[in-house]
């Protein structure tokens, strides 16, 4: 399969199983839709045929010529040999936890699938025990991995502020007896944020996201305290500080991440507000909601999400070439490795690899299953795992999604949010087909920036 597509200026084909990408001439852009393999030596008289009015036979001919080197190279019209590796995703260890320290949340955002932070199950927060117990679930069922993952999330994790360092200080002790190493992340909405929880992040979290939808305006909107005030003015300086204080320590990655809606189809212009205010890492992410929501984004909006991706690449293109660009994340595409066939083929590993652990122990695949509790998958507490439902996330792969085989982009967005799918389909082997088509346009973005800076 080969997907050609022009974007800013750029006539480019990307060979979907070889990952190979080509920036092409207009006749060779005109000629790769009427090609079909295998391709002979000579070019096919229907390609001839249908392209001489246009251009002359001999740069019909050359430009077959050098189309056809590059399928003879493997980098045109590659087979697709990724569905033999389905079957190395079963009883993959868990080296990944969400651990919800909090269903509870200082903010009411109108648009949280969490219910504004307790996921439907009535406001608590995790008591040490548990979270102890959680660093030893992951470190028993870690098999021989050695580098281990976990995200502090809520609700707000900063509510339970000091069950969070006595879990760190517990984990980086256990972690000692097993000769493995956490890698501690949390997402915080920055309300409770002070001096003491910036410099205990930025010595312990390898990462750190934030959270903030853009403008003034478009954050206060739906991002709102418990007394329906905006949270802008109050977050602001507080991500400013850990993010310099950041830049001078042993960790640096971090991600200002917001979220747009029907009520900021402008969205570049939040993404740009945030890398004004001096953030360089930063996503600003589709709202996924029932589109009986009056925020909810739904296919008619599809036209104008997809011209404010083409404003923001080209931005992005300009900002980069001038010295001070940022990074937004869906733009950050490897095209010389990538990552591995099992991620290609099956995403995140939710449910398999990672999991979400509530308050009271319960094992979810992910944080945006909690609350559902057809996907229950035990407890830890009660040392207990569902193997037959960590084997149906193992088995969830592109050639058992549908639509997925035959959709260019599979390599890249792996089937989708097996949540979202879900939770708007009823089936996580049904991709959201929203979803797809924002993520489709998103990589071919990226793809388009690659060629603009590697000019």
């Amino acid at each position: 399969m080969v997907h050609a597509f022009y974007l800013n200026g750029y006539y480019i084909a990307l060979d979907v199983c070889s990952g190979a990408v080509h920036v092409l001439d207009k006749p060779a852009y005109d000629m790769i839709g009427l090609l079909e393999p295998p391709l002979s030596e000579t070019c096919p008289e229907n390609v001839l045929k249908a392209l001489s009015p246009k251009y002359s036979d001999e740069t019909i001919t050359g430009t077959y010529s050098e189309l056809y080197q590059l399928y003879k190279a493997g980098q045109l019209f590659t087979e697709d040999d990724y569905e033999q590796f389905t079957g190395m995703m079963k009883d993959a260890p868990i080296k990944s936890i969400c651990l919800h320290v909090s269903h509870d949340c200082n903010l009411r955002c109108k648009y949280c699938f969490a219910s504004t932070g307790d996921f439907g199950e009535g406001r608590k927060l995790m008591s040490l025990e548990t979270g102890k117990k959680a660093i030893d679930f992951v470190l028993e069922n870690s098999g021989t991995r050695k580098n281990l993952e976990l995200d502090f999330f809520g609700g707000e994790p900063l509510m339970n502020w000091e069950v969070v360092k006595e879990i760190v200080a517990y984990g980086r002790e256990r972690e000692k007896e097993y000769g493995k190493h956490f890698r501690f992340t949390i997402t915080t909405n920055g309300v409770l944020m002070n001096d003491e929880v910036i410099d205990f992040i930025n010595s312990e979290m390898s990462n750190v996201v934030l959270s903030l939808d853009g403008r003034p305006e478009v954050n206060d909107r739906l991002r709102v305290t418990v007394n329906g005030k905006g949270s802008y003015d109050i977050i602001v300086d507080n991500f400013k500080k850990l993010v310099d204080k950041r830049r001078q320590g042993k960790y640096k990655e971090y991600y200002v991440r917001g979220t747009f809606t029907k009520y900021n189809l402008d969205f570049a212009n939040d993404a740009l507000h945030i890398a004004d205010l001096g953030f360089d890492q930063l996503s600003v992410e589709p709202v996924i909601a029932d589109p009986s929501e009056p925020y909810a984004l739904t296919e008619s909006d599809i036209p104008a999400i997809f011209q404010e991706y083409d404003r923001l690449s080209q931005e992005f293109i300009r900002r980069k070439k001038a010295g001070n660009g940022f990074n937004f994340f869906h733009f950050m595409i490897d095209l010389d490795q990538g990552p591995c066939a099992i991620k290609r083929l099956r995403g995140c590993g939710c449910g398999n690899e990672y999991v979400a652990i509530t308050p009271d122990g319960d094992i979810y695949p992910c944080h945006q299953f909690v609350g559902h509790e057809e996907w229950k998958m035990g407890n830890i507490m009660e040392g207990t795992l569902d193997r037959d439902k960590k084997n149906v996330f193992a088995e969830a792969n592109i050639y058992k999604k549908e639509g997925c085989r035959d959709c260019w982009a599979r390599f890249y967005c792996s089937g989708g949010c097996n949540a979202n799918n879900y939770e708007y389909c009823g089936d996580i082997l049904k991709p959201n087909p929203l979803s797809c088509e924002i993520e489709k346009k998103r990589v071919e973005c990226a793809i388009m920036i690659k060629a603009a800076m590697a000019e």
